[in-house]
């Protein structure tokens, strides 16, 4: 089991900033990739950022140059920093690990979302 616990998350304006923060806890080890994804009312949960255990890092279009994923190994805890915030950036954001079982089987765990609003 691993145990996700996100925060960073509230209210900012147009063009603003905020870094979301998830600490994995638990059986941590064989993790493939670190992960956050958002979903918005009305509309099916979509990948933010994902980063790997080698360290690659891919971004949805929509984000690319505004926002960062990053990790620090020894506090477990994987970031997004978010700049140039813009209304539609509005969502639950939710923290992701994709953990290796077996050589062919792997298992996603979720955190409990944080909520990130922008205001125009």
């Amino acid at each position: 089991q691993v145990q996700l616990v996100e925060s960073g998350g509230g209210l900012v304006q147009a063009g603003g900033s905020l870094r979301l923060s998830c600490a994995a806890s638990g059986s941590i080890a064989s993790i493939n990739a670190m992960a956050w994804y958002r979903q918005a009312p009305g509309n099916k949960r979509e990948l933010v950022a994902k980063i790997t255990s080698a360290g690659s890092t891919n971004y949805a279009d929509s984000v690319k140059g505004r926002f960062t994923i990053s990790r620090d190994n020894a506090k477990n805890t994987v970031y997004l920093q978010m700049s140039s915030l813009k209304p539609e950036d509005t969502a639950v954001y939710y923290c992701n690990c994709n953990k290796r079982l077996t050589a062919w089987a792997a298992y996603d765990y979720w955190g409990q979302g944080t909520q990130v609003t922008v205001s125009s």
